[in-house]
Formats: structure tokens, sequence, C-alpha cells
């Protein structure tokens, strides 16, 4: 069977390529004076009906070299610049290269002021801030997202778990029409968005609220992408509804429902189901399902799938935007609901490295936690009072309920295998927090050009409220003490008030030189108080002093910044120079006895970014920082932290500030004409008086720990990534990516008073691969190393490796008519983890689909761990110890589910899907 599917491909790829002829064009483009033009967009089309063959932009010296494929006997080539006249040349195939020699663009007879003129949509349009794509260049399935038509744009890559990049550089912020469409969270729109409605796709890099407002050019590096919907398809609805109930009493649901109407949007979502994926996900292919396309590793309220245990999730969400009064006001609402109930059990194995002795922990524990999430937020709302003044309001409210039950049971051995010390407890955690936080901008022109000013007030207001009732007992085997044995309940309040004044003025020195000078005023105040209270055998009443504590810690910063900023076509450099002047205040009450701890410092600060740009495709980026960092009351504050029977924690009112030195810079080069693209990072950081932790072991390796400041800890990192991509007549695409990344770190801390050093490298190469034939299959095989070698000094062990492999293949087959057939197949071998626990696994997803009633419904069949072989064993290496962990892990299931898609867009129902076919 799998020989006949290759076999398949096979014919089905020569079938594609076999009879279609190689050419090329050439020429240089120049404009009306015989300057070269950079960046204008070479493209082959076929006569008939304009469907494009293959494109390319001219280089720094207005040289293009194309090659293309077609079987047709004539075709069209086709330059667009800018302010120029189109340059179009019918082709007659009857040679195979085509040398154009100058190709002399003609501006406009009148361009008017504001108004970008350009012939008709390119492929590609590269301006000065902006890589626009035309969307109806690049096809894909008629029933696709937006984030599959992301994959086949030159230079983007969109990585399993949702993240895109950019020609390397991660893209930070997804806007539609200029708006976020769902709250800050793009996936949303990428994975949910038909590609149909898009019209254009641009990329920019991020600006903050200053930078968008003030029209200055970005500080970062990351990118921004904006989906722009088609004028025609601006009004209208879409939506998709999901039921799914499968083996072992699985089940998934998911609603989508959007309505608009040019500026008016309104957004409806919700999620159910008990397959661990927390919030919402609708993939073409796996719906909810985790693992593979859907495997992510970091959470958010909307989207998530979790790692461990077994989790069963629920969410709605709503997202309002519009504008009033000629786009004066433009409110974004959003509001989420979400809640999960995760059950886990873990056994974790730990090598504790001391300078004379290793000790060996084992535990086993077992959690149900359940949460419930409440957040209101109106991101990016703006009003526009004129012309010249507007304002930018980011509000954010979270409410939130934690219940926690935990069973752990633990025992700690030395080298001969004696036992030092055992442990076991049960606790229930009640939590409630709620948190407020609001960024107010406003920014105001004056008549002088490039002359403004702006004023910013900041506030994040959080509170926390937990009950803790726990029981524990702790034996000691090596000293004689007598046993830990606690009943008790403890009650803990965090609570954290910053409220942060800033005001900036912008005065333009010459055209490109500019004068920033800014203030910030910050006032911190955090609070945490415990009390604990033992059972005294009728009630919680006994007031365990020892084991209670309050600190409160107050923070005043005024921070006064001068510095100049550089613009010019090519080039932006900003050099800023400022100090912090710091009153901090800390107090604690414990056993009775009130401490104060009051410093004031001055600090300077320094930060220094620049870019500089080698045609249009080429660009240096670099950014160094100069900050320092306060310890926190609980470090500094001489109080005992006896919550741990194993681990008491003390403050040290000694410490000093820590003072870090950052840098980071990259090299960035997307070749268009040769689909290449090329990106160089590395950095590295340097921090004196760094905080660490000084612990103490009695003979029951009992830990005692306090803080230090030691000087001569830092850090670096680089790394590359090449990409290369192919496309023939019938947009068959190939590409590939290749890339490696590596990360150094000295750590250092104190055992037992002696002074210990880890070094830590990790070296992590990867390649994938992505072959497509369009509306037919899609094949993405990948592979990646991952290798630790960490070099201890002062430590019984010397050193110590490990290697992962992980290897995955991603293929959708779109064939015969109506079907869908997904495959994920992973293998993950770790190669040196602890007796007891798996070294490899495999993991199989498989889903197959289809559709029927002209589009509307899909049916699927899916299988997760298709092969029973899923597990969570992983192995980490820290700075004194290594951990090797396995948890729950969702085990083998098969769903059936239903799809519903509704799409009516400018009055038009959305279009039936043709499948390729033999």
């Amino acid at each position: 069977m799998k020989k006949n599917v290759l076999f398949f491909l096979l014919c089905a790829f020569c079938m594609a390529i076999g009879q279609a002829q190689d050419y090329t064009v050439s020429g240089t483009v120049k404009d009306e004076f015989d300057n070269t033009l950079e960046s204008a967009t070479v493209f082959v089309e076929t006569i008939a009906d304009s469907t494009l063959i293959n494109y390319t932009v001219t280089n720094q010296n207005g040289v293009f070299e194309l090659e293309f494929k077609t079987k047709k006997p004539k075709a069209r080539v086709v330059i667009t610049y800018n302010g120029y006249q189109t340059y179009r040349k019918e082709l007659t195939l009857t040679k195979e290269t085509f040398a154009l020699g100058t190709v002399s663009m003609q501006p406009y007879a009148m361009e008017l002021e504001g108004v970008s003129v350009v012939g008709e949509s390119a492929p590609i349009t590269v301006k000065a801030d902006t890589l626009e794509f035309n969307a109806s260049s690049f096809k894909v399935a008629p029933d696709s997202n937006v984030e599959q038509m992301l994959k086949q744009l030159p230079g983007v890559d969109v990585k399993p778990d949702g993240t895109i990049t950019v020609n390397g550089k991660e893209v930070n912020n997804i806007l539609v029409n200029g708006k976020p469409f769902f709250g800050s969270d793009g996936k949303i729109a990428t994975q949910n968005l038909p590609a149909e409605l898009i019209e254009k796709i641009q990329v920019t890099n991020t600006k903050t609220d200053e930078e968008e407002l003030s029209g200055d050019k970005a500080s970062g590096d990351n990118k921004t992408i904006n989906l722009t919907i088609a004028e025609d398809k601006n009004k209208g609805l879409f939506g998709k509804a999901m039921a799914g109930y499968g083996t072992d009493d699985r089940y998934e649901s998911s609603l989508l429902f959007n309505t608009f109407k040019g500026d008016r949007k309104i957004s409806v979502l919700a999620s159910s189901n008990n397959i661990n994926s927390v919030g919402f996900s609708m993939d073409e292919v796996f719906d909810n399902m985790g693992g593979g396309r859907n495997s992510w590793d970091t959470f958010d309220e909307l989207q998530s799938a979790t790692r461990y245990g077994i989790t069963q999730s629920n969410m709605i969400g709503f997202n309002y935007a519009d504008s009033f009064l000629d786009e004066k006001i433009e409110p974004n609402l959003t509001y989420y609901f979400t809640e999960t109930n995760t059950d886990n059990d873990n056994v974790t194995s730990t090598e504790n490295f001391q300078p004379d002795r290793t000790t060996f922990t084992n535990s086993n524990s077992v959690t149900d936690n359940y949460s419930r999430t409440h957040t209101v937020s109106g991101d990016r709302t703006t009003i526009k009072i004129d012309s010249t003044l507007t304002i930018r309001v980011n509000p954010n409210f979270k409410q939130s309920t934690n219940v926690n039950n935990y069973t752990q049971a633990e025992a700690t051995t030395d080298e001969e295998g004696a036992l030092l010390n055992d442990s076991q407890s049960k606790s229930v955690t009640n939590k409630e927090s709620t948190s407020f936080e609001n960024r107010l901008y406003l920014f105001k022109k004056l008549a002088k050009k490039g002359r403004g000013y702006n004023v910013s007030f900041n506030n994040t207001n959080s509170r926390s409220n937990t009950d803790l009732n726990t029981q524990s007992e702790t034996n000691f085997y090596e000293t004689g003490d007598p046993s830990d044995i606690r009943d008790q309940n403890r009650f803990t309040r965090n609570t954290t008030d910053e409220y942060r004044l800033s005001a900036g003025f912008r005065e333009p020195l010459t055209d490109s030189l500019r004068l920033n000078i800014d203030a910030t005023y910050k006032y911190t105040n955090d609070l945490d108080q415990r009390n604990t209270f033992d059972f005294d055998g009728t009630a919680y009443t006994d007031l365990n002093a020892e084991q209670s504590y309050y600190y409160d810690s107050k923070t005043n910063t005024f921070s006064p910044e001068a510095g100049l900023s550089v613009q010019k076509k090519n080039l932006w450099l900003s050099l800023d120079l400022g100090a912090d002047i710091i009153d901090f205040k800390n107090r604690s009450v414990y056993v009775g006895a009130t401490t104060e701890l009051n410093q004031s410092y001055v600090f300077p600060t320094v930060s220094a970014r620049g870019r500089i740009q080698i045609g249009k495709s080429k660009s240096i980026y670099m950014n160094y920082n100069y900050d320092v960092s306060l310890p926190s009351a609980q470090q500094l504050l001489p109080v005992a932290n006896l919550s741990n029977p194993l681990s008491t924690i003390i403050g040290n009112p000694d410490l000093d500030p820590t003072r870090n030195n950052n840098l980071y810079f990259n090299f960035n080069n997307f070749d268009f004409s040769t689909r290449t693209g090329l990106f160089i990072w590395g950095g590295g950081s340097t921090t004196n008086n760094q905080v660490v932790s000084s612990t103490t072991y009695d003979d029951a390796n009992k830990a005692t720990t306090t803080y230090e400041n030691l000087d001569d800890v830092y850090s670096g990192f680089g790394g590359f990534s090449y990409s290369k991509s192919f496309k023939g007549e019938n947009g068959n695409s190939l590409r590939y990516r290749a890339s490696i990344d590596a990360n150094y770190s000295k750590s250092k801390g104190l055992t037992n008073a002696e002074l210990y050093e880890s070094d830590r490298w990790t070296l992590s190469p990867g390649v994938s691969v992505t072959y497509e034939i369009p509306e037919l299959v899609t094949i993405e095989p990948s592979y990646r190393l991952n290798y630790y070698d960490t070099k201890y000094d002062n430590y019984v062990i010397d050193a110590t490796s490990n290697v992962t492999h992980t290897a995955n293949v991603q293929t959708t087959l779109y064939w015969p008519k109506n079907v869908v057939w997904g495959n994920d197949f992973g293998y993950t071998y770790n190669s040196n983890i602890a007796d007891g626990f798996r070294k490899d696994f495999y993991l199989w997803n498989m889903s197959l689909g289809y559709n029927f009633y002209k589009d509307r419904f899909l049916a699927k069949v899916k299988v997760y761990d298709l092969l029973d072989q899923n597990l969570s064993a992983t192995r980490t290496i820290t700075p004194t110890a290594i951990v090797d962990e396995q948890n729950t892990v969702l085990k083998r299931y098969v769903m059936f589910s239903l799809t519903y898609n509704l799409e009516m867009f400018g009055g038009q129902k959305k279009k039936e899907r043709h499948f390729m076919r033999f």
C-alpha cells in the first residue's frame, strides 16, 4: 500500500512538470533619466487568462533574470514599478532565452499627492517600509484559511505552533484591515479567516503606539502582518460549527461566527472538549486535536494545547470592533471566558549535585487542578480628537479562580542508597485573583514637521487571596531531628499597584536628526502577607508565628532621559542616555519584630539601536542596553520562609542591585529573484552583582537558602536560518529550510559555602522540506537535533550531556474528490534518561474527512496516537541538578466529527471547491 501511494505521488509530480519547457527572460530596468530601478516587479503570465507563471524583482542594479516553465506557445512578461506605467511584452516561445536589454519605464503623466499609482497588481511590491503581496497571485484551495495562504508567500514560515516568521523575524502582531481581529491573538485570524477574503498581505516592522501615531520608523525588529479584505467582500458573514464524539468518552466542539460590514465587526467563538485543547482552534485537518499540527507548548487564553495531564476545557469569546464619527472613535472590545480541569500523575527522579556528594530524590504526585477566568479588554481603542491629536487606550481586566488538589510522596537517598529523608503530603488550594491593566497614550503633532509631544499613563493593579489547607509528615533519618508534622491553613494575600506617568517631546534639528527628551515617574507598591494557623484539635485557630510574615515594598523611580535619533532613507539610529533615581523602601514584620530597609540609588541607563538597509533586500539590526534591577523584598529582608519542611529561605539585607549589559544583532537578506532567504543573529549578556542562591544542606539533606551577589555571570546565543523555494508553472512548490541555534550560559552559585560554576552549551540544528501540488497533496518532513552539554566546577560530577532527536512528517492529501486525508507522524528519542523512563516514542495522528452538500458539511474520522505509543518523558539539566520527569498523557482515541461551514461575502455564497482528479 505504501509503495502504491509513493508511486502515485511520483506519477503526479511527473505529470505536473514533465511536459513544461524551461525558459529565461532577462534585462535591466531603468527610469526615464537612465537611473536603474531596484525592486521593480517582473512577472510572466499566460496570455489567455493572465495566470501567474513566475515572478521576481530587480536587484540593486536594476537587473533581473527570470526562469519559468510553461507548456503554452506564448507568454507575457510584465514589469511594474510604483508611479510608472506598466511595461508589457508578449513572448513567442520558439527559443529558450529572451534578452530584453534595457527596459525604460515611463512615469505617469500626473501623480496625485499622497496617491500610490501602480499599473496593475503585481505579485510582490517592495515599498520603503512595507512588503506587499497580492493575494490573488498565490493560489490555494478554495476552502483554505489565511494560514495556508501565508505558507505560499516567499520568505514566510509558519511553524506547527502557529508562530509566523518573515525572513527569519517573528511576527508578533496580526491585523485585519489595520485592526486586531480578536484581541491580541493573531492566530484566530490566520487559522479561521477564509483566504478568498484577502486582497493584500502587507508586512511591516512592528511599531509602538508612539511610533505608529508619530510616523516614526520602528525601533524593534519584529514584524506586523496586515490582512486587507477585498472591498467587494468586506460585507458578509462566515462561520463554522463542529461537534465530535469518540472512544473513551472523548468529545470536542467548536463554534466560530463572524459578521462584518466595513469597519464594523462582530465575532463569537466557543469551544468545549476533553482532549487537551484549551481555548479555540478549528484546524482544517485535525480540528482541536493536540499533537502534530496543534502541538503547542505555550499558553494563552484563546489557544493552547496542554503538554501534561488530561484536560477538559470550555471557553466562549466575543469581540466587537467599529468606528464612529468619521473614524474618530475606533472601539475594539473583547470578552472571553475559559474554564479548565486538568488531572495529572507525575513521576520525577532528581539527581542533586553538591560539592562533596550527590543525592537522589524520587517523587510521585497526583494533581487535580481547576481554573476559571473572565477577561475583558479594549485593545487599541483609538480616539482621534483632530488631525493632530490622538488618544489610544488599552484596558484589560481579568478575574480568575483556581482550585488545586495535590498529593505527593517523595524520598531522598545518598550515593549508597541510605535514606536521608522522606515525606508525604496533601493539600487543597483555593485562589481568587483579579487584575486591571491600562495604558493611556496621547500624541500631539505640532505645526513644525517632526515636532510633537506625548503623554502616557500606565497602571497595573492586581489582587490575589490564597487559602491553602495542607497536611504533611516529613521524616529525617541522619540528624536525629524529630519528624515535621503539619496540619494547617495558610492565608496569603498578594497585591501589586504600579503607576507610571511619562511625558516626551520631539524636536527636529535637521531633516534627518531629531532630539528626544523624556521623563518618567513610576510608583510601585508590592505587598505579601501570610498568616498560618495550626489545627488545635477542633479548628484552625492556633497562629503559627514562625510560618507567618508580612512584606511591604515601595519603590519611587524618576527617570529623565535625552537622546538623538537619525532617520534617513536607508539608515535609522538612536542613542538614549538617562538615569534612574530610585527611592527603595522595604518593611517586614516577622515573629513580632519589624525590620525596615530603606535605600536610595542613582543609576545610569543607556540604550542604543540601529538599522541599516542595504538595498531593498538586506538589512542589519543592532540593539544594546544597560540597566540595573533591584532585588525583591523577599530576597532582601531577613524573614524565614518555612512553608517547605525540606527547605528554609531567608533574605539577605546586604544584597546590591544587579547590573546588566545586553546586546543583540542580526543580518537579514531575502533575494526575491532566487527565493533565497538568509537570517543570521547573535547576542549575549553580562551580569555583575547577580543575585544567586546560597544553599547549605545538613546531613538529612534539609536545605537552608539565602542570597548572595556574584560577578561575571554571562550568556551568549547565535544562529542562522536559510530557506529556498521553487515554484513550477502549475503552482507546484518546493521549499526547504535549514537552521542552527546555539546557546551558551555560565551560571554560578554557592552550595555549602563553596562556589560552583556551570557552563551550559546547547546546539540545535534542524531541517525541513515542504512539497506541494496545489489542491492535491502537501508533504512536510522535518528533523531537529538538540545537543546539551554542561560542565561543572567544584561538584562531584564534572560534566553531563544529553541528545534528543525529533523527526516529523506531515502530509495532507486532497484526493479523491471531496476527500481530505491528513497524517502527522512524529518520533522523539532522548539519549540519556534515568532507568525506568522510556527513551523514545512515536506519535501518529490521522484524519480522514469528506466534504458534501456543496462543501457546507465536512464529516471526519480522526485517530489520535494511532500506534498507542504516546508518552512524556523529559530530561532537564540545570546548574544544580538533573531532573527526569514522566507525566500523564492523552492516549489513543478515535473521534467522529461533523463540521458545518457558512460563508457569504458581498451577497455571494462560497464557491464550491474542485479537487484535481486523475
